[in-house]
């Protein structure tokens, strides 16, 4: 619960014991106030010249600094937190307050609620070889970028799992694993679509029938890839990008190829 504010007559006896240059832990003991309280006091006669309560720009804050800092640390914690679980929580801690209270406490942290973004779930082992892939082509010319042609299949979903969830993120981290929703590629209500891009734009989009293997996925390169190329106009010599899924990888993938 929030303490009350001292009398002006102790705050008085403050700002006098400090005149006469006794010391902080001096003072909190003659007087039984915490020593944050007698600094605080102290450093408001300093600038105000006076110990009198100020005037308010508005209706006090129903939340404390204890109070916003520890539902900062709940969301840090937390991103996918609900305000209705911090509301809770404030409840519990005796600092009943609305809605529009706590997210306002919130954002003067800087933390906003935005929609979770969706990304793959990796693994370590995922995480590591990705990286080192980046770091293996980090330093290729743009002109090279430009020729390559990128392909891989997605699963749309239709319903069901794709509810939305909002996440509490500071600007700039919404890719953040923290902040995001991991998926996987499988479960029902969905379409699974093959496509291929470059730097260029998007190349075609084929809709896959059924559970695709590797003499299908063939099918799919020899009716779409070349004509995507010639479509994104990236000439005859360009890198064709795809990952390790054992249908690519496949003999009669490799065979085409």
């Amino acid at each position: 619960m929030k303490s009350k504010e001292l009398s002006v007559d102790l705050r008085d006896k403050i700002v006098s014991r400090h005149k006469s240059g006794e010391g902080y832990r001096k003072i909190t003991a003659a007087l039984k106030v915490p020593m944050s309280t007698v600094a605080s006091i102290i450093r408001k006669w300093k600038k105000f010249g006076t110990t009198r309560t100020l005037p308010r720009a508005g209706r006090p804050s129903k939340l404390s600094d204890r109070g916003r800092r520890a539902l900062v640390r709940e969301v840090t914690k937390n991103p996918m937190i609900t305000l209705s679980e911090l509301q809770r929580s404030s409840v519990e801690r005796g600092e009943p307050c609305r809605r529009t209270t706590i997210s306002a406490a919130i954002h003067q942290s800087g933390l906003y609620g935005r929609v979770a973004r969706r990304k793959p779930l990796l693994s370590k082992r995922h995480k590591a070889a990705r990286l080192e892939f980046a770091k293996r082509h980090l330093k290729d010319s743009q002109t090279m970028r430009n020729k390559i042609l990128w392909s891989d299949e997605t699963k749309i979903e239709l319903f069901g799992v794709n509810a939305r969830r909002h996440v509490w993120r500071k600007p700039g981290t919404a890719h953040h694993e923290a902040n995001t929703i991991p998926t996987v590629k499988h479960g029902g209500g969905s379409i699974m679509l093959w496509g291929c891009f470059s730097a260029a734009g998007t190349g075609r989009l084929v809709r896959i029938e059924g559970k695709m293997n590797a003499a299908m996925y063939r099918d799919i390169l020899d009716k779409n890839l070349l004509q995507s190329a010639l479509d994104l106009r990236l000439g005859r010599r360009f890198i064709f990008q795809q990952d390790n899924d054992p249908k690519h990888t496949a003999k009669i993938s490799k065979q085409w190829l």
